[in-house]
């Protein structure tokens, strides 16, 4: 079976679980997952279970955000501690070998933290963001807490949407999340830059 193929039924797999009574559990165990290997964003799923049962759009962001932070944490292991191993291993499996020889760059750069930022709330692929924040024995305190804003704010945004607006809100972010994404990203930089004058 095939990348493509493969990607094509986990999405089908994962939206499945919307309606089901471990719905939760199963937004947790994913985001945990995408955010060092797996290859399907939990949006996925948090746009199925919103539309699903709005009352619940906000507690699954928030489960999807913890499992998110967490399974960061578990790639930000796997970049400091088994990087000749396990590491290499799931750069070759998504062939990100160049993605990961710029993100290295960046980390070790002066826009590190910004680039982690992004990363954390936008399309970026995440995994592979965290696990070079290891490789690069980035500050693990700083790194939990960028990760925190970013994660919660991409998918409280995306549950936010979907409860407001209601299920012709999927349409709209699967076309136009990527642009979204670049939008928040604009305003955060100008936000920092507002501070370092203003104080």
């Amino acid at each position: 079976m095939g990348l493509k193929s493969f990607i094509y039924r986990s999405k089908e797999w994962m939206e499945g679980f919307a309606t089901r009574p471990g719905a939760l559990l199963a937004i947790f165990l994913i985001s945990f997952a995408e955010s060092s290997f797996f290859p399907i964003p939990p949006d996925v799923l948090l746009i199925a279970i919103a539309i699903a049962q709005p009352k619940v759009s906000f507690k699954a962001a928030l489960w999807c955000s913890v499992g998110s932070v967490m399974g960061g944490v578990l790639g930000y292991g796997i970049g400091y501690f088994l990087m000749e191993s396990v590491g290499n291993s799931i750069v070759n499996f998504y062939n990100a070998h160049q993605v990961w020889a710029k993100v290295v760059e960046t980390y070790n750069g002066e826009v590190g933290m910004w680039f982690l930022a992004g990363a954390a709330f936008s399309p970026i692929p995440y995994k592979i963001s965290t696990i070079a924040a290891g490789a690069t024995h980035m500050d693990i305190i700083p790194f939990i807490l960028i990760s925190s804003i970013g994660r919660a704010a991409r998918f409280f945004l995306v549950a936010g949407v979907i409860y407001f607006i209601g299920p012709t809100a999927k349409g709209f972010i699967d076309k136009y999340f990527d642009k979204l994404s670049i939008a928040f990203i604009v305003l955060l930089v100008l936000g920092f830059i507002a501070l370092k004058y203003i104080l």
